[in-house]
């Protein structure tokens, strides 16, 4: 009845259309130019639902209006409200009345009361607007119009609407709780799904499981969203999001209604929630945030300390005062410590992403494509194409040392003028310092990534020996620029591609794929795809099981199996194993005292990694393994700007992979 009162009080009545009602509707948009009521009868909706898209065009209509006529002739009322209830879109990824009972009740539908029925109704108009968690006030709005019609129509009393009109908001969230957020990887998996069952893969019912490790995963993204905060904070307090102050001739309660509505309309970013300052003090600030509750910020111990920001470069002075700071109305972020201090934050503008693998096996064990999925849906991960710097060195080397240069070569560290790029410039490289330093071994060139030497090792080894070598390690080649820049990192690869490369030093010369969906189950419970990746073992050749049942499917499972059961596919060995094991000596070095340095905070004389920071600087690096995991972080702006002379690798993005892989 709800339904009917709100969509169509005389479905039973008509047969598909009502003239009446396509009459009002077109009146209207004639007397007004706007498009107000559209005259669709729920039959109508059917059709559209089903069969047609949600353009607004004459023609759309006009194909509804047969299509509902066809379906009046074909189906009872009763089927054809049975196809539109269970059917129509109710917000918050509920499709059905009764999905939506269980959305935003928890309970069956024939167990709510007549004014969350009412609710309920008033969704379909505008789902994302009317639903009651999006926008309760809009959504009792409604409600208590449907309940109105309801009345005047005698499908209720008067009591039972003044019941009804007057009972709370008491719609909550309710169903599955994401337990780790992993919003990149799930998007990864979505497209995966979709190329594999089409539509079906909405609809049908599979469970898919993953390589991610929940713990892992979760770590990274602490890791990330830390590593930028920190990196943001240096470069000083950019202001208030939105100025709101108190308008005139309105009242303190106006004032706070406005707020709480604006604060609605912000989302949580990073753990950052929106708040808007109500009062300034000389000891501080009260800021009211989106959960209602109300914050204080403490001078002494949080805004004495900040410093606004004027490049990538300077920060002002600190301020004197509260009021120097912040003023009423300002929407700012803050951030809730462990401890339970509330401090003055803002939402990173630069942008990171890691991804770990299992350089065994090439499963993706975790991986945050950006900072916030709410705020960017590109996956920085695997679709941002960036230059590695040196960050892409320790190839070049292996290259070198496969060619018959050794960690001990001493090759000149000397200033080197070239003008025979594809450009016509010349060019004048320096190392990072701006300093040279003649004769250096080549094990003393990766540690302390000296450029200059990097350049005379390919010059020495041949553009076209190494452009071999790296596409049998898997790089792409096909667009790497024939000239020598390629020393220094300028072709751009997205984390994945770094990942994967250095999973091949950490695993002993194995070119294994990255891989991350491990099995797909359809709605019966059955296996519909197992993964069968490449494993880094020289002796692990395919063995054909004696029965299905033993067939192990875990990867450890696989690489623990006895040799008469093992089924792993062997990866093809494309490096020497005593050079990846002299490369990793290397950027063990790397770690120990070079621009690695600050990872001996893990204590660990397993680990091994690689800094890499590119021109400007734009490009901050750092990809790190021992033989169990391998990761790749980098720190940069989508837009490419600079992130700050003082910023590189070892400062940007190492601090990230050190939290990740403490």
């Amino acid at each position: 009845n709800a339904l009917l009162a709100a969509e169509d009080d005389g479905f039973f009545e008509h047969s598909g259309i009502d003239l009446g009602g396509l009459a009002r509707a077109v009146s209207e948009l004639v007397i007004t130019g706007r498009k107000r009521s559209g005259g669709s009868t729920l039959t109508m909706q059917v059709a559209r639902n089903y069969f047609l898209s949600l353009e607004r065009t004459f023609l759309r209509k006009f194909n509804e209006i047969l299509l509902a006529i066809e379906i009046e002739r074909a189906l009872s009322k009763e089927e054809i409200l049975e196809l539109y209830v269970n059917r129509v879109f109710l917000g918050h990824r509920a499709y059905g009345f009764e999905a939506a009972a269980q959305t935003y009740y928890g309970k069956p539908l024939a167990e709510l009361s007549l004014a969350q029925h009412a609710m309920l109704a008033g969704i379909p108009k505008a789902p994302s607007r009317n639903n009651p968690l999006s926008n309760p006030e809009a959504g009792k709005s409604r409600r208590d119009w449907i309940l109105g019609r309801m009345a005047s129509l005698g499908m209720i009393s008067a009591d039972e609407r003044q019941r009804a009109s007057s009972a709370p908001v008491t719609a909550s969230r309710h169903g599955l709780q994401v337990e780790v957020d992993a919003d990149y990887v799930a998007e990864m998996v979505r497209r995966d799904m979709v190329e594999r069952f089409g539509n079906g893969a909405y609809n049908d019912g599979y469970v898919v499981y993953t390589t991610v490790d929940a713990q892992l995963q979760t770590t990274a993204r602490e890791a990330l969203i830390n590593g930028l905060i920190t990196y943001d904070r240096r470069h000083g307090w950019r202001g208030p999001e939105q100025r709101l102050p108190p308008e005139e001739g309105e009242t303190p309660n106006d004032t706070l209604v406005r707020w709480q509505a604006a604060l609605r309309r912000m989302p949580v970013i990073a753990g950052l929630p929106p708040a808007i300052v109500t009062h300034i003090d000389e000891a501080g600030a009260e800021v009211l945030g989106r959960d209602g509750a109300t914050h204080r910020l403490d001078w002494g111990s949080d805004l004495a300390k900040i410093r606004r920001f004027v490049s990538e470069n300077r920060t002002q002075a600190p301020k004197a005062s509260t009021g120097e700071l912040l003023s009423v109305g300002d929407m700012v972020r803050i951030r809730l410590s462990e401890q339970g201090e509330v401090r003055l934050a803002q939402v990173p503008r630069a942008q990171s992403a890691l991804v770990s693998l299992d350089p065994q096996n090439g499963a993706i064990r975790a991986l945050v494509g950006g900072m916030g999925f709410e705020l960017s849906k590109f996956n920085r991960a695997t679709q941002a194409r960036r230059q590695p710097g040196s960050n892409f060195k320790p190839f070049l080397y292996a290259a070198a040392l496969d060619h018959g240069i050794t960690a001990s070569s001493l090759i000149n560290d000397a200033p080197i003028v070239l003008d025979n790029l594809s450009n016509d410039e010349i060019w004048r490289p320096e190392n990072d310092s701006g300093r040279f330093y003649g004769p250096t071994r080549l094990r003393e060139a990766l540690t302390f990534s000296r450029n200059l030497v990097s350049i005379r090792v390919l010059q020495q080894l041949g553009i076209d020996n190494f452009l071999d070598y790296m596409e049998q390690l898997g790089f792409p080649t096909a667009e790497m620029s024939r000239n020598l820049t390629l020393a220094l990192g300028t072709h751009a690869l997205s984390p994945l591609d770094v990942a994967t490369g250095y999973a091949i030093l950490a695993n002993e010369g194995f070119r294994v794929e990255p891989w991350l969906i491990e099995r797909i189950e359809n709605a019966r419970g059955e296996v519909v795809y197992e993964a069968d990746p490449l494993v880094a073992c020289g002796d692990c050749a395919p063995v054909v099981p004696e029965s299905k049942e033993a067939m192990p499917t875990r990867m450890e499972d696989i690489l623990l199996a006895p040799e008469a059961t093992r089924t792993a596919r062997p990866a093809p060995r494309v490096m020497d194993p005593r050079v990846s094991f002299i490369v990793t000596s290397m950027l063990k070095d790397v770690i120990r005292r070079g621009t690695g340095r600050r990872a001996r905070v893990l204590d660990r004389a397993d680990i091994a990694g690689k800094t890499g920071t590119t021109n400007g600087p734009r490009d901050a690096w750092f990809s790190g393994y021992n033989d169990q995991l391998v990761t790749t972080a980098w720190v940069g702006f989508d837009n490419y700007s600079l992130l700050g002379r003082r910023e590189f690798g070892g400062t940007a993005a190492l601090p990230i992979w050190i939290d990740f892989m403490r």
